[in-house]
């Protein structure tokens, strides 16, 4: 199987470089299925209903979110609708939607999207990610009731990140980081199998921090005082993520490239 995950979503540019790019990707690289983060595309926080629904429609299959899961209100109404769209597993208990689904791809063959908060360094205390994920992959064992498994971890630290990854080896086709929005360097495939990228970077525009115009975060750097809001920078943007192939019969991971994808960073991906 051919499976693609792109990293979070920053605004309106990273929003128009999906929506003009992967349609192409996908009968280029002959994608299975594709699982994008996008818990900043609108304005940088949050995800709306209306430009989930734009993603989808340019072709993805599953769309993550994250810590700022529904800093659009209409999220809350939306992702009860709308099954392609999963919030973090252990978010809080009364949060509408699930954190995690099984998808069918057009071929038939199943796809569990699994996604989890970290502890390390965020804002809020989630409840334990590892258990909660070991408790999501149960529900579709690798090589069984899933052909593929793909899990998000969405967190600050890279060895919390790093420590999700083993534990999941040989139980996972993928474990990818989010949140960071700065690819790394390492992807792999760990000892039992399971691709492994510590972050998927984001799709957004480089010249910037982190995706947002440098101004204010800068200001906010060099005088400790909040000048304005963050915005989303809008120059070109750069799809970063991670490409994999994977044993139909096992569900393991046979090969994983880096993706980047147009903007400033150099381009890498299955065919370039």
């Amino acid at each position: 199987m051919k499976l693609l995950f792109l990293g979070d979503i920053v605004g309106r540019s990273g929003r128009a470089a999906l929506v003009e790019r992967l349609p192409e990707l996908r009968k280029q690289w002959s994608l299975d299925f594709v699982v994008v983060n996008g818990e900043n595309a609108s304005a940088g926080m949050g995800l709306s209903g209306a430009h989930a629904k734009l993603l989808l429609d340019a072709g993805v299959d599953c769309l993550t979110l994250g810590d700022h899961a529904f800093d659009q209100r209409d999220m809350m109404g939306f992702i009860e609708q709308e099954q392609r769209v999963i919030r973090p597993l252990n978010f809080a208990k009364t949060a509408p939607g699930k954190g995690s689904r099984l998808f069918t791809t057009a071929r038939g063959a199943k796809v569990l999207v699994v996604q989890v908060l970290g502890q390390v360094f965020m804002k809020r205390a989630y409840d334990d990610p590892f258990s909660a994920v070991d408790r999501g992959l149960k529900t579709a064992p690798i090589g069984g009731l899933a052909s593929a498994v793909i899990v998000d971890f969405h967190t600050e630290a890279t060895s919390e990140k790093m420590a999700m990854g083993h534990w999941c080896d040989g139980r996972a086709t993928l474990v990818v980081g989010t949140h960071t929005h700065v690819p790394t360097s390492d992807a792999q495939v760990l000892p039992g199998g399971t691709a492994y990228m510590t972050d998927a970077g984001m799709c957004g525009d480089y010249n910037s921090v982190i995706g947002m115009d440098k101004a204010e975060p800068m200001n906010r750097f060099i005088t400790g005082m909040p000048k304005g809001r963050f915005t989303p920078a809008t120059g070109e943007a750069t799809l970063s993520g991670i490409y994999v192939e994977s044993n139909d019969r096992t569900g393991l991971a046979e090969r994983v490239v880096p993706v980047r994808v147009g903007g400033r960073l150099s381009e890498s991906g299955p065919n370039l």
